[in-house]
């Protein structure tokens, strides 16, 4: 909201429709959230509608996790399933949103104007913001095994340090190579992505059942696989983490 001000403020309207643009995705995580809460039995009232119109219904989710966990009352198993709501919701609304939110400000911050003050603060909350996606989610999917514990404080800092450190050098490398070679980034992006989709493809996931949209979950992590790892098959993933690292590198 602030980096749209300061745009407007300043007369630049390219930049600020830019910005607003970037809002448009998360929609998709506030849709699919008014989705659950039907399927759940929830019927979304007016309240509800205008918080996700405003894209604070995750933040309404959190409340309800929040809430839940201090009475206890529902028990354990449904205080995980809406734990596990709101981290995969997260992290659509961070994938869809703030990840194209951080390469814009990064780029206004680099290329355009290095003492704006405003973008780059926007640019590093949304860095923090998107680590802190991929960690929750990490954290939720290490709860699913069974006779796992909540893992302490200082790992959870220590992937949060690993996961910023890790965007923040990928997405300077891009802003840094589009300011040098500008549209040429997006055939080296290009070249990254369908590496990515053929390598998951091949790696046969078993997520999605069904075949087209099997073909359009791979390409779709494809591209989230330009910038970081996610994990989406059980067992180890030494070796894929290895691979998905001398690709990138």
């Amino acid at each position: 909201l602030c980096a749209i001000i300061h745009y407007l403020v300043r007369g630049q309207l390219g930049w600020f429709g830019l910005t607003i643009a970037c809002l448009v995705p998360g929609y998709a995580a506030q849709l699919l959230s008014i989705l659950w809460f039907r399927a759940d039995g929830h019927a979304p009232g007016c309240w509800l509608l205008a918080l996700h119109l405003l894209q604070l219904g995750l933040w309404k989710r959190y409340w309800d996790v929040v809430r839940a966990a201090a009475k206890m009352g529902g028990g354990a198993g449904e205080l995980l399933a809406q734990l596990g709501d709101v981290c995969v919701l997260r992290l659509l609304e961070a994938l869809l949103q703030t990840l194209p939110h951080l390469l814009l400000q990064a780029y206004v911050v680099v290329a355009v104007d290095p003492a704006g003050f405003i973008p780059g603060v926007s640019a590093g909350l949304s860095l923090l913001s998107l680590a802190w996606a991929l960690v929750s989610y990490s954290h939720f999917t290490s709860l699913l095994k069974p006779g796992h514990l909540s893992p302490p404080a200082a790992v959870i800092l220590c992937l949060l340090l690993w996961r910023t450190g890790m965007l923040g050098t990928r997405v300077l490398a891009l802003v840094l190579f589009a300011r040098l070679y500008s549209f040429w980034v997006f055939a080296v992006a290009g070249v990254h992505w369908l590496l990515m989709s053929f390598w998951l493809g091949a790696q046969q996931t078993d997520i999605v059942a069904q075949p087209c949209r099997w073909r359009l979950f791979n390409c779709l992590l494809g591209a989230v696989y330009i910038f970081c790892y996610i994990n989406v098959r059980p067992g180890p993933s030494r070796t894929r983490v290895a691979v998905f690292y001398a690709v990138s590198t």
